[in-house]
Formats: C-alpha cells, sequence, structure tokens
C-alpha cells in the first residue's frame, strides 16, 4: 500500500512536465527527489521487513523492523531498528529487562512467517495466553547454521549485546573497533553506517559516508547489505579506486607495496617534484634570431625563491616564477632592440610576446614544467638519477624502476596515495593559465570566481526561499536543490558527486580489515576527513600485509591523539570451535600473548589434512566436497594461483579462479589470502599451507586468516610436510 501510494505520487510529479517557473520546477524537482529515494527504500527492506516484537510490561507490544512505519492516522505500525525505543531488542536480558517481558524474533519468507523463537525475560509478568504460545530455537544460531550465498546478510534481526554497545557508539571521534575472526566486525560496522545516516541524518547527508574495503571482491560481498537497511546513497570503494579517474587493478610485489606504503615516501614525493623545480648551473641561452636572451643561475634562483615563498602548489606556483623571468627577459629584449626605459603598459605587450615564443616557452617548461600526479610519479619511477635524488637506496630503485610501457601505465593499489600525495603539491592545471600570462591568468582566474561566488549565492539565498515556502527544509538543504538547477536538474547523488571529488570531505568514514593500510593510505584517508569522524574496523594478529599496522595506537596517534577509542568484540559466531582450535594454534606463531576470540557453536566435524602426491589432485578433492546450495572456497599460496586455480576449473564444472565478477555466486571459487580477506564460505580447503607460511614475513597471519574463512568444514592440502602449527588436523590417509 505504502509503495503503490508512493509510486502514484511521484507519477503525479513527473506528470507535470518540464514546464512552469524557476520556482514550480524547483518544488517538482524536490518532490519527485524525495520520493524516489523513498520509493527505492521500501523496495530495498521488501526481505525481512518485520523482524521482531517486544511485550512490554506497561504497554502493549511494539514491532520491529528495517524501517519505521505508520498507518493514515499516524499510529505507529513499526519501530525503526535504529530508533532508541528499539534498543531493548538488542539488550534486555533476564538480569535488566528494560521493561520487557518476552522479546520474539520473527523469521519470514516474503509475507509469510515461517518461524517463532521467544527471549524470557519476566515469566512472572507473562499472560497464561502468552504463556501458551512460546517458541525457543536460538534465532542467532538458526542464522549461523544456514547455507553462504555469496553475499553478506545484515545481521539486524539478531544482534547482539556486545555488537549494538558498538553501531550505537557516538558519532565524533575515532572508533577503533578491534575482534578476531568471525566475531562480526565488517557486519556490524554498516550497521553502523545505517544507524549513524538514521540518527544524524541532517548532519551525514550532505557530505556522505565513504566504506573503504579491502577488494572489490569483498564490496561486491557487502554491497547489498545497506540497501536491505534502507540506505542507498552509501559510497563504497577500495584505496585503488579513491583517485577519481584510476582504477588500480596491476599487482605489486610485496616489497615494492612495503617501499610505496611507508611513511618516509611523503617526503620522496616532495623532493621528487623538487627535482624538477631545480635551478641550472650553466646559464641558459634563449635565441631569438637576431639576438640571444640569457637566464642567468641568479634570475631563477630569484624566480624559484619567490614561487616557493607563494605557498602555492607547484602548478598555481608556475605563474609566480613565469611572470619574474618573463619581466627579466622583457627588459633583456628591450636593450637588444635598442629601446631603453619602456612604460609598464610596454613592457607586459613585451613580456606577452615573449611569452608565446617557442624557445621561451621550451626553457620555462624545462625549468618549471606544468605537471599531473601520473607524470611525477611516473618521471620518478623511470628514472634512477630522479629516484637517487628523490632519496631512495639502489636496493629500492632496483624494486621501484619501471620502464613506461607503449600502452600506459598500469597503476597499482599502492600507486594510489603516492598519487593522491602528489596531486596536494602540485594543485589542479588551470587550461585558462595554459593560454594566457601568469598576471593576466591570475586576474582572470580571481573574477571568474567571484562571478561563480556571486551566483552561487544567488541560487543558494532562492532556494532557501523556495524550502520556506514549500515546508520542505527538512526534507532537501538549500544546497542541494541550487545543485540541481545549477545542472539543469540532472542532479547527481551525494555518493556520485564525492567519487568523482579528490578533495572531498566526508561526514563520516568507515574502513574494513583497517591493519591492512599502509602510512601513505591513512595520509589519504586522512585528507577526506578533517573531522576525524571514522569507523576503523580490524584486527592486528590479521594484518597480512608488509606496510600494514603493528597496533592502532601507531596509525592514529599522529592524526587523532586523545581522539580515538577502543571497543573490542570478543565472541566469535562464525568459525565453529573445532576450526578455531586449529586456528588458536597459528595464532601463537602470530603472536604468543594473543588471545582467539572465543566460539559459541560446535559442528562435531572436525578440521582435516591430506597428503597429496601433486597439485593436480586438488580438483577432484574439491569437487567431492562441494556444498549442495552453498559456497566452498579453495584457497592457495599466492605464487601458485593460476597453477591451482587451473586444476580446480578443469575438474568442477562452473568453478570459478579469482576474484573476477560473478566468483562469490560460482559453488566454487579459487582465492588467494589477500582476495578471500573478509569473505566467508561454508567450506574452505587450504592449499600447501607451508607455501602460504613462507610466502611472506606475516605468513603465519596469512594462514591464520585462511583457516577461519569456514562457516561449517576445514579440510588441508598438503604436498609437502604439513605445518607443526597445524597437528591437530585429523589426518586422512591418501588412497
Amino acid at each position: 500500500m505504502l509503495r503503490e501510494r508512493t509510486r502514484g505520487q511521484l507519477d503525479e510529479v513527473l506528470a507535470q512536465g518540464g514546464g512552469g517557473t524557476h520556482q514550480n520546477r524547483s518544488e517538482r524537482d524536490s518532490f519527485a527527489g524525495m520520493y524516489a529515494e523513498r520509493l527505492a527504500r521500501l523496495w530495498a527492506v521488501e526481505n525481512g521487513l518485520c523482524f521482531g516484537r517486544l511485550d512490554l510490561a506497561q504497554e502493549g507490544p511494539l514491532y520491529i523492523g528495517r524501517l519505521g512505519l505508520s498507518d493514515d492516522d499516524q499510529a505507529r505500525l513499526l519501530i525503526d531498528w535504529r530508533a532508541p525505543v528499539a534498543q531493548p531488542f538488542y539488550r534486555a536480558t533476564p538480569a535488566a529487562p528494560m521493561g520487557v517481558t518476552r522479546r520474539r524474533h520473527l523469521q519470514t519468507k516474503g509475507r509469510r512467517v515461517i518461524g517463532l523463537d521467544d527471549d524470557l525475560l519476566d515469566l512472572d509478568r507473562l499472560s497464561e495466553a502468552d504463556r501458551a504460545t512460546l517458541n525457543g530455537e536460538a534465532a542467532l544460531l538458526a542464522a549461523l547454521d544456514e547455507k553462504r550465498t555469496g553475499r553478506m546478510r545484515d545481521i539486524v534481526a539478531t544482534i547482539q549485546a556486545e555488537q549494538d554497545r558498538v553501531i550505537r557508539s557516538d558519532l565524533n571521534g575515532v572508533l577503533v573497533v578491534q575482534g578476531g575472526p568471525g566475531t562480526g566486525k565488517t557486519v556490524v560496522a554498516l550497521h553502523r553506517a545505517a544507524y549513524l545516516l538514521y540518527t544524524h541524518r541532517e548532519r551525514l547527508a550532505r557530505r556522505g559516508v565513504l566504506i573503504v574495503g579491502p577488494n572489490l571482491t569483498f564490496l561486491r560481498y557487502i554491497e547489498q547489505v545497506l540497501p536491505s537497511l534502507g540506505e542507498t546513497d552509501v559510497l563504497l570503494s577500495t584505496v585503488g579506486e579513491l583517485y577519481p579517474g584510476i582504477t588500480a587493478t596491476a599487482r605489486e610485489s610485496a616489497p615494492a607495496a612495503a617501499i610505496k606504503g611507508s611513511a618516509r615516501m611523503a617526503e620522496v614525493v616532495a623532493r621528487a617534484l623538487r627535482d624538477r623545480q631545480r635551478v641550472p648551473r650553466e646559464p641558459v641561452d634563449i635565441p631569438m634570431g637576431n639576438f640571444t636572451l640569457r637566464l642567468d643561475q641568479r634570475t631563477c634562483e630569484a624566480a624559484k625563491s619567490r614561487a616557493v615563498r607563494s605557498r602555492r602548489p607547484h602548478n598555481q606556483a608556475r605563474a609566480v616564477f613565469v611572470r619574474h623571468v618573463l619581466n627579466v627577459l622583457a627588459k633583456q629584449a628591450a636593450k637588444a632592440l635598442g629601446r631603453g626605459m619602456l612604460e609598464e603598459d610596454e613592457l607586459a605587450d613585451l613580456r606577452e610576446d615573449l611569452r608565446t615564443e617557442p624557445a621561451v616557452k621550451s626553457a620555462l617548461n624545462r625549468l618549471w614544467p606544468y605537471l599531473t600526479p601520473q607524470q611525477l610519479l611516473i618521471g620518478l619511477f623511470g628514472s634512477r638519477p630522479r629516484m637517487a635524488y628523490a632519496g631512495l637506496s639502489d636496493a629500492e630503485q632496483d624494486i621501484l624502476f619501471r620502464e613506461t610501457p607503449r600502452g600506459g601505465v598500469s597503476w597499482t593499489e599502492a600507486d594510489v596515495p603516492l598519487l593522491d600525495e602528489a596531486a596536494e603539491l602540485l594543485g589542479d592545471i588551470d587550461p585558462q593559465v595554459l593560454r594566457a600570462t601568469a598576471m593576466q591568468a591570475e586576474e582572470e582566474l580571481a573574477a571568474a570566481r567571484r562571478a561563480e561566488e556571486a551566483e552561487r549565492d544567488s541560487e543558494l539565498t532562492y532556494a532557501r526561499e523556495v524550502l520556506e515556502l514549500t515546508g520542505m527544509s527538512d526534507m532537501i538543504d538549500a544546497e542541494r536543490l541550487a545543485a540541481r538547477h545549477r545542472g539543469d536538474e540532472n542532479y547527481l547523488t551525494t555518493a556520485e558527486r564525492a567519487a568523482g571529488d579528490r578533495t572531498w570531505a566526508y561526514g563520516h568514514i568507515i574502513v574494513d580489515e583497517a591493519q591492512e593500510l599502509s602510512p601513505m593510505a591513512w595520509r589519504m584517508l586522512m585528507r577526506r576527513s578533517p573531522n576525524r569522524s571514522m569507523t576503523i574496523v580490524g584486527d592486528i594478529a590479521q594484518t597480512g600485509s608488509a606496510a600494514g599496522a603493528a597496533s592502532w595506537g601507531q596509525v592514529l596517534d599522529p592524526y587523532a591523539r586523545g581522539r580515538w577509542r577502543e571497543e573490542t568484540l570478543t565472541v566469535n559466531y562464525r568459525t565453529p570451535v573445532e576450526l578455531m582450535a586449529v586456528a588458536a594454534d597459528v595464532l601463537t606463531l602470530v603472536g604468543p600473548d594473543l588471545k582467539a576470540p572465543d566460539s559459541v557453536r560446535e559442528t562435531g566435524v572436525p578440521p582435516w589434512a591430506r597428503k597429496l602426491a601433486a597439485a593436480r589432485e586438488i580438483g577432484p578433492i574439491a569437487a567431492g566436497e562441494i556444498v549442495e546450495g552453498g559456497r566452498l572456497a579453495v584457497i592457495v599460496p599466492a605464487s601458485r594461483a593460476a597453477e591451482l586455480g587451473e586444476a580446480v576449473t578443469s575438474a568442477v564444472p562452473g568453478a570459478v579462479a579469482g576474484p573476477v565478477p560473478g566468483a562469490l555466486e560460482a559453488p566454487v571459487v579459487v582465492l588467494t589470502v589477500a582476495d578471500a580477506k573478509g569473505l566467508e564460505f561454508d567450506a574452505v580447503l587450504i592449499a600447501e599451507p607451508a607455501e602460504i607460511l613462507a610466502e611472506s614475513p606475516r605468513g603465519p597471519s596469512d594462514l591464520y586468516v585462511a583457516l577461519t574463512r569456514a562457516t561449517s568444514r576445514l579440510g588441508v592440502l598438503h604436498t609437502g610436510d604439513l605445518p607443526p602449527a597445524l597437528s591437530r588436523c585429523e589426518r586422512i590417509p591418501s588412497p
């Protein structure tokens, strides 16, 4: 009914067409946007719309759902799970019932209720009729036993007390959610995003929420969670996508990623830029036909000093450099032409003539070139002398040197923070500056900005008046309304605008698998969060990247000392006791004092290990481990991903190798540890665990991650010796 009504309202608005006054168009556009957004939410929450009921001692039952609904008389039909009144659904206990006598979990399929589960919090207050309708299998464990689908589910119906505390934590400052495998860190972070957007919608709607994940496969895995909770305008991104126009797809070697991710690369990039502003030791002669102009070291030093003192980014400071040099050259040219002292307007004309001379332009471009971030990095890593000047050792140059391929550079995720760093130092290249003298360009740019600001102020004033007249100020802000008119009503969502703007400052940022981010990646993210409102989710014990975090203090103190707090999730809801016992032995290799989270369930199926005569035997074994209606992952060493992927895909119809689109929907997928991070599967086969241990200095962390991806069954396949840390696995003899 609500969808039909909203659809009808939207159709009525759209049927009015595009004519009318400016105000009429504004009103139509605002209403259309409001109805379209509400319709999208109503469709997104179709599955499991209502999932719970609270029976209260002092009033009637409250039904809890994915969003709030009222009837035509404004009587509450459904309470949004994020509302304060819904907190007892997640936090009430028999010791502290919070006025609740019974909490009922509803399992639905479409519009039908297919299961009930009751938690009794105050039996004495239940009526005889209520006592007769009690039901009891635990909703949480029932949800955990369901088969994986290749997509993360929301846990809105089964949020536990410690998770609810994290979800509803204050918006301000940096919240670190530390938790071992299976503790629900990711899904808690996503529900926190939905909660914050509900509670602080006016504050966050304008600036948006950014969620950063470890890889594209992970983002596909979680992409349906927030829409299912009624939130459709959140930007999901990897670090490799945070620089507009670049999607980092190339793989980086571990040593190269470690160097590029280190904090000192900020100074390396800065030195690489200074290298492009160097003053020549010998004078620069500029032939002009009948005479020659000369730029000596003193002139270049003075021009550079003025440009640096302007404190502008490189590309804007070029205007200062060029102006000084052209003044000197113009005076030389006047003297060579026998024109003596010139008036200022004559000198300006001569400067303009010189600026367009090819020889002068060539000299200026050599001394202080316009640069893009891409050009700066390509020039740096393609030249050993430039890398040496920037402070990289011979050994580091051997690792990082790359010749520019004919088809162009393929960027890696480790390159993206360096591009962002370079962009901060370089600034934008204004096309008008390329066509004008330095002084003229600055004057034109200032005038254009003044005109643009005046027009924007006028549009905002008008938009505020429209919103006041229509009473819609609580539905859409004036800036958003004005933006629709500036683009001929071609309005972009907050997420779309943010994705295309490198300098966008988000209202809140959530980072998952945050322990993997390098210091340079953190510099990039902090630029996008000047208010330091962030949720950081991860597990230091699972750090696999050589440039990753050793502690949260190491990561956050440089940016938010005294402004970050840590919450710990302690219960493992995913990994059974039998599998976690093996993983805990590997965890001692990561750190002898580390403790694995406590698992809440057992399956009765022990993990097993089997020695193979050849790696190609992995394929037939994987075929025999397929989970009916579920998902199986084969986790392999990165160095053998292609070989073992071929062994599996050739033996198992429908199997997929690598993090390709559709991989998570396949019955069997072959992944490296890095690609499997943050994911979960019904069953997991780990191939060649000794090689996973030996592949990197963080090998024990990688093996720990691999061992904790399964929700029910785990097998280990090896052609060499089985690592001692896996001795708890039940040995299965080879055929």
